[in-house]
């Protein structure tokens, strides 16, 4: 075991262990560690376990100090000079990379680094090289992903605010007796969705497909209020999927005066068999209240889908479609636990 001595005397010792848990800079306060752990006689492996360090680290920081004291464990890179990624730096960085590459002159439709480096040249007058421009994207947060493609709604602007604000309005002063859902329908596929997953270097993870595809059908309803879903499955997407959920409402809100559902205008909410069924004493009950073509974003169903997805669906290992849908009755079912017992306690 390699063991590198280092003699501060008690009182010494003590000092650095202070100053340790007083310094605002946590890599500095590391390396006090460091030297304090050398000083009680670890050896260069365990004080690195200990302190989640490399050995090299260690053997560095101890070099350091032992040419130049304390003086040495101060991060010699503020003899750099003012810092390239500075606050403005950063938010101008912020502002290109929220924009499009051909805002700023280039052809191609998405950012890569070395543009990124020639912009904020441009902008700021500073160069980095690639590596640190990977840094300050790390800084503001930015990542890789995936576009979310979008269809622009056809309303004018106007009509389309002015429905939101109706929707919102009813949301807000909904009377007691009265309840409100989001209403959406969701496909269930036996051949998986793929979705990114982690993977140690070298390995490419598979996703076995069983090949020919089974798919079923949930309409579900999400309450406004508790977050409680309600759903029926079918093996047909048609308006008898979406009637069916129209009468599990009625039935579980039975007290209610009137259900308002908010959906989209997909054509099985519009048919002649979904005007008959509203036409019933029961039916009448229901209201539904369309949302402006395309504004998935304000069914907040779909936040419940894409978790479904993300939880079940998505490089899932069922062999056959009634294991898949068992799966998703089992987290549908937690998801309604985990929802009412928030609602019990913010209640």
């Amino acid at each position: 075991m390699e063991r590198i001595v280092i003699r501060l005397g008690r009182s010494r010792n003590r000092r650095l262990s202070r100053k340790a848990r007083q310094v605002e800079d946590p890599k500095l306060a590391k390396r006090y560690l460091i030297v304090v752990n050398l000083d009680e006689g670890r050896t260069v492996a365990d004080t690195a376990r200990a302190l989640g360090v490399s050995e090299t680290t260690v053997r560095r920081v101890r070099s350091r100090f032992l040419d130049c004291g304390e003086a040495g464990l101060v991060d010699r890179r503020e003899e750099n000079g003012d810092r390239k990624l500075d606050e403005q730096y950063l938010a101008i960085l912020h502002e290109v990379v929220a924009s499009s590459p051909q805002k700023h002159g280039f052809p191609r439709p998405t950012w890569t680094r070395e543009m990124l480096v020639e912009v904020l040249k441009r902008k700021t007058g500073v160069e980095v090289d690639v590596s640190t421009m990977s840094r300050a994207l790390a800084q503001i947060g930015a990542r890789r992903g995936r576009p979310k493609p979008t269809v622009e709604c056809p309303w004018s602007k106007a009509a389309k605010t002015s429905r939101l604000r109706q929707i919102e309005q009813l949301l807000d002063t909904l009377p007691a007796d009265e309840v409100a859902v989001y209403e959406d329908e969701v496909d269930i596929h036996l051949n998986p969705k793929i979705g990114l997953d982690w993977m140690v270097e070298g390995q490419q993870k598979e996703v076995m497909t069983p090949g020919q595809n089974h798919k079923r059908y949930l309409a579900g309803a999400q309450d406004v209020t508790t977050g409680e879903l309600f759903w029926v499955e079918g093996e047909k997407k048609d308006s008898l999927l979406f009637i069916c959920l129209l009468w599990k409402l009625t039935q579980h809100y039975r007290k209610a005066k009137k259900i308002h559902v908010i959906l989209d205008n997909y054509s099985i909410h519009s048919t002649q068999q979904v005007e008959l069924s509203l036409e019933t004493p029961e039916g009448q009950r229901i209201q539904l209240h369309f949302l402006p073509p395309y504004c998935p974003d304000h069914n907040k169903i779909e936040r419940a889908w894409q978790d479904l997805h993300a939880n079940v669906t998505r490089n899932h290992t069922c062999t056959n479609i009634d294991e898949l849908m068992s799966e998703v009755r089992r987290y549908l079912r937690r998801h309604n636990e985990r929802q009412l017992q928030e609602y019990a306690i913010a209640a």
